[in-house]
């Protein structure tokens, strides 16, 4: 009789636990624990900060997961993910699909993860607050070689431009200079290959100019408007601001386990009205 009773009050305090654990959350924990790997991510700059903050949220959720990200410029994230070096690419353009320059990635999947603002800067010494699609496509193609030339000081141009194969340029060249490709000038010109030199390069370079996405703008350098509209995530949810692209993790196949689990977080709701809208990128939602 004991023993009866004894199992009885066993069953009925684990059947408790159970339903308060179901109620309350308790075994969320135990549940994410059963999602575990590696995940290496490689690829765009502009969208490495957005990852590294994913990582470290998913992590806590899920810590039997190891997540690896690096930037080294967005062709490297498709080309990583084709040779198996990494489980996801990440890209400021869906690399399965031919743009300018390059041609599509056969066997990758875009997962759609961000909206990614642009912004033409310039260093603080720079005298001009806007420029017209036309002036930028005189800049960058060496016609316009001095400030004063497009509103500014009589001092020299200095053009600071992403390496090839950066995803910024890629978008930079299709949406700002409306599909003109930079030109390589003999002089006053440099290229840099991260956002986060970019960033340095203009913030050090007194009268030059170059673009980056807004998470990296910051005191030190300048966003300048483009004809007449700044640079905001307003304005490019409302579609007055045309410099914007897509963000993708690309990945060989449908994704699968920690892989999948790691995308699904980074597009849900959560992520996307949390840590995106907070690094000045733009949920995917909000573009209609």
């Amino acid at each position: 009789m004991k023993k009866n009773l004894f199992k009885k009050i066993c069953a009925m305090s684990i059947a408790s636990i159970l339903t308060v654990g179901l109620i309350t959350g308790t075994f969320s924990s135990v549940a994410n624990a059963a999602v575990s790997g590696k995940i290496v991510v490689a690829g765009s700059t502009a969208l490495l900060p957005l990852t590294l903050q994913a990582a470290k949220e998913f992590k806590k959720l899920n810590p039997m997961v190891s997540i690896a990200a690096a930037g080294a410029g967005s062709i490297t994230g498709p080309q990583s993910v084709t040779k198996g070096s990494a489980q996801i690419g990440a890209c400021d353009w869906d690399a399965s699909t031919t743009v300018p320059d390059f041609k599509a990635f056969s066997g990758l999947v875009a997962n759609k993860i961000a909206v990614i603002p642009f912004a033409t800067i310039v260093n603080d010494s720079v005298k001009v607050d806007s420029l017209t699609t036309e002036q930028l496509q005189g800049i960058f193609s060496g016609k316009f070689t001095n400030w004063k030339q497009v509103g500014g000081q009589d001092a020299n141009i200095i053009v600071v431009n992403r390496a090839f194969g950066s995803g910024t340029r890629v978008n930079y060249q299709m949406k700002a200079l409306k599909g003109q490709k930079t030109t390589k000038l003999s002089s006053n010109y440099k290229e840099v290959s991260s956002s986060g030199t970019m960033f340095s390069a203009v913030n050090t370079t007194p009268n030059s100019i170059g673009y980056i996405d807004l998470v990296y703008v910051k005191s030190g350098v300048k966003a300048l408007k483009y004809n007449g509209v700044a640079a905001t995530t307003a304005n490019v949810i409302n579609k007055t601001y045309p410099v914007w692209a897509y963000g993708y993790y690309l990945t060989k196949g449908q994704p699968t386990g920690a892989t999948k689990a790691f995308i699904s977080y980074v597009q849900s709701a959560k992520f996307q009205q949390g840590s995106v809208k907070k690094m000045k990128f733009i949920p995917v939602s909000s573009m209609k």
